[in-house]
């Protein structure tokens, strides 16, 4: 089905969308922005103290709860709540999962937030753009969420399928107090599942567009070590220093091509490693060069196939090959203490439920036929997947938004949230919402 033959909106349909607005999503965005925060900022770093998301899970919850959702807020550790809210359907029906987490990254030094007067958690608009942490990833895409189900609830309607609204704690580490935790210990399962992360880009010629991701690549942490031998500083030639060997490794593995199975229907970056730490030396001892260094490499694009032991596999043998060429060389790889493996996920089929009805619904929005993609980065998504669930990933941030000055586009997330209301309804009143995962 292309743009051109997209069937019309009916009149309730219209009514939905028109009740999302910029107005709307601007002040459900400037409002979430700020909410928990700094206490909501989560570090990948397994060696940190987590986020404390209770804050913004509370007010989510009232949120669910005035629009008529039974909510419940299943905790696994304290102060890191989940909320779920459910709009049941009829006993038999679909279960669709729509989903967001509530941390965001930590921020940073609030001297280089520019563009909010040095205020990360103050949201600040100029032209199209909202500017403040957690406005891409992801208090933007929670704003969407909540205006769809509001904009549909209005219509007092009822449904064979039922809605499931999951907003999860700790999805910044990987999802052990959250998606983990509600997918393997409580039982947690749907149908369906819709992540709304960031899916959106603009090109260069300042098209732009909200892409659904069917598939999503891997990642794991690595932490390398290298062994050389202590000496004076006065006589580098009588020691090996395992900081210049720890630079020879990481020039040697930001070339690695890995052993995988190739990525497949809608491609991806192929995996690759990007150094996030490196550390040499002992406090006290600069008249010393180092007998050991350690970088934390981040391996992402990860494609179905990898494993840890793959993963591992390849950087030996790298390591092996320095060796080969250099007897004094020494070095070690495991994974990083305290960190999680992420499996990448085979891809959905695009005619799958929900792809079909969110591109469906987009072409009636936009008047575009959707894109299709795996998304390198993590998301709740991975483990909605990796459980059997037809899992997909669309919402407006920035696929790729700026570390500092973080943004997301209004038009986009307007134009996103009326895109997931029609797809969110479409699913909803089906009394079989079509095939299983693969068919």
């Amino acid at each position: 089905m292309n743009a051109a033959v997209a069937a019309p909106l009916s009149e309730r349909e219209e009514r939905i969308l028109a009740r999302i607005t910029e107005e709307a999503w601007l002040a459900l965005a400037v409002e979430l922005v700020g909410i928990g925060q700094p206490a909501a900022e989560n570090p990948l770093d397994p060696d940190l103290p987590g986020a404390q998301e209770e804050a913004i899970a509370l007010h989510v919850a009232g949120q669910l709860q005035l629009l008529g959702f039974a909510v419940t807020r299943p905790t696994k550790t304290p102060g890191r709540p989940n909320v779920i809210g459910v709009w049941p359907g009829e006993d038999g029906g679909k279960v669709l999962i729509v989903n967001d987490h509530l941390d965001t990254y930590p921020a940073g030094d609030p001297a280089a937030w520019t563009r909010t007067g040095g205020q990360p958690f103050q949201a600040t608009r100029d032209g199209d753009r909202l500017y403040g942490r957690g406005t891409s990833d992801t208090r933007g895409n929670v704003a969407a969420i909540l205006l769809a189900l509001k904009a549909i609830r209005a219509e007092g309607l009822h449904f064979p399928a039922t809605l499931k609204a999951v907003f999860t704690s700790d999805e910044e580490r990987h999802g052990t107090d959250g998606a983990i935790y509600l997918l393997d210990e409580l039982g947690l399962t749907a149908d369906y599942e819709i992540t709304v992360e960031p899916t959106a880009w603009t090109g260069p010629e300042g098209d732009w567009g909200v892409d659904i991701g069917v598939a999503n690549a891997g990642n794991c942490l690595v932490e390398v070590t290298t062994t050389g031998v202590k000496t004076h500083l006065w006589r580098p030639d009588t020691g090996i220093n395992a900081l210049v060997k720890l630079a020879d490794l990481i020039k040697r593995l930001e070339t690695l091509e890995f052993t995988h199975i190739p990525p497949r229907l809608y491609g991806g970056t192929p995996p690759r490693v990007a150094v996030v730490r490196a550390r040499g030396g002992i406090e006290g001892e600069l008249q010393f060069t180092p007998d050991k260094a350690s970088a934390i490499l981040a391996i992402v694009g990860l494609v179905p196939g990898q494993t840890a032991d793959s993963v591992l596999g390849d950087i030996r043998a790298a390591i092996s090959e320095l060796k080969r060429a250099d007897n004094a060389f020494e070095a070690e790889a495991r994974l990083l203490p305290g960190s999680l493996f992420v499996a990448a996920t085979e891809e959905l089929p695009a005619d799958a439920e929900p792809a079909r009805s969110v591109a469906d619904a987009y072409r009636r929005v936009t008047g575009k036929a959707p894109r299709f993609y795996r998304k390198n980065a993590y998301n709740d998504t991975i483990r909605f997947a990796h459980k059997g669930i037809n899992a997909v990933t669309f919402g407006p941030g920035e696929d790729g938004w700026p570390p500092v000055n973080e943004f997301i586009h209004i038009s986009k997330s307007v134009a996103a949230t009326k895109v997931l209301a029609l797809a969110i309804l479409d699913i909803l009143q089906k009394e079989d919402n079509g095939s299983a995962r693969g068919n």
